[in-house]
């Protein structure tokens, strides 16, 4: 890994977090990233590669992490800067563990980014329920082993779906939904799970004195190839609608998490599009529903998420004293 150094220069636009006199947010203004090492799963196609461009053009080092490595190299030899490839599967904790455990080196920023959508009932290699699972547990275990080497921050992309109807709660008793399984159920709950992670990881940091902090962003609505593996046929149709005539493109999507990774924002803060319905626009502070600021919520998942994954909290001192 080459030689990394803590914190970012501060040459951002004077702005509140929806733009500045001089427009809205975008690339441009990420402050240089150099010396910087960032983590990105799922990050060989959508909103995952236009990150992983972003931040490479800024001057970060970026680990695309996925689970196909033939198609990280080919997404990676197109991004101008400088990225490696490292296998992970998030639907496997084995793969997991192996991922964290193969790393050295301080980590400035992971970005939590892979998901699966509205797919047909399936479980992961560890017997979770898919959805759940990857977007979900996955990163819950990805976060907690590499915490002590991260120095900057955790995003976790969620979606605007933690408010859909048929899942305003996390299903403790049925987690996995067996025997009430729906897509769009199952999508809702492992998004709301996004949010109620990071709230507690937030509550967790600030308790441990860890200058780390804990965001988490939606794209609103972007085109991307998430929405093709949908198990239903027409939502598979309206999709396809929506992405052209409704959807903005995978860069103008990617947009929020990287205002959540690289703007000054307060821990547990949740940056959406500024549009109508925050559809699209740009990146600003957005709300999220009763449910996702459920604090009692937050930890009862934390603590089903150590008991699913048999991974905890790690102890931050060394983090802190670094």
């Amino acid at each position: 890994m080459p030689k990394t150094q803590s914190g970012t220069q501060n040459r951002t636009r004077s702005a509140t977090p929806g733009g500045s006199a001089r427009g809205k947010w975008n690339v441009g203004d990420i402050p240089d990233q150099t010396g910087r090492t960032a983590v990105v799963t799922g990050a060989n196609s959508g909103l995952g590669i236009a990150t992983v461009e972003a931040l490479a053009r800024a001057g970060a080092h970026v680990v695309l992490a996925v689970r196909d490595l033939e198609r990280g190299e080919a997404a990676a030899a197109g991004v101008h800067g400088s990225v490696e490839v490292r296998r992970l599967d998030l639907a496997d904790l084995a793969s997991v563990r192996e991922f964290a455990a193969g790393w050295q080196g301080d980590l400035h920023l992971l970005i939590n980014n892979a998901g699966v959508m509205n797919i047909p009932e399936a479980s992961t290699k560890d017997g979770f329920e898919m959805q759940f699972g990857t977007n979900h547990l996955g990163h819950f275990a990805l976060t907690n082993l590499l915490l002590p080497r991260i120095k900057d921050r955790v995003v976790t992309v969620s979606s605007g779906a933690h408010r859909m109807p048929g899942s305003p709660y996390i299903h403790f008793d049925n987690l996995n939904l067996t025997g009430e399984y729906s897509p769009i159920a199952a999508y809702s709950q492992s998004k709301l799970a996004n949010l109620l992670f990071t709230l507690e990881l937030q509550r967790r940091l600030a308790e441990a004195g860890s200058p780390v902090r804990a965001l988490a962003a939606h794209p609103g609505w972007a085109a991307t190839n998430l929405q093709s593996h949908d198990g239903s046929a027409l939502r598979r149709a309206f999709m396809r609608v929506g992405n052209r005539f409704i959807a903005q493109d995978n860069r103008a999507g990617a947009l929020p998490t990287l205002y959540a990774a690289v703007q000054d924002l307060p821990g547990a803060s949740y940056v959406g599009p500024d549009g109508f319905g925050e559809m699209r626009g740009g990146p600003t502070l957005v709300g999220r529903s009763a449910a996702a600021g459920d604090p009692v919520s937050a930890r009862r998942l934390w603590t089903a998420s150590e008991d699913l994954t048999g991974v905890t909290f790690p102890r931050l001192t060394a983090a802190v004293s670094a």
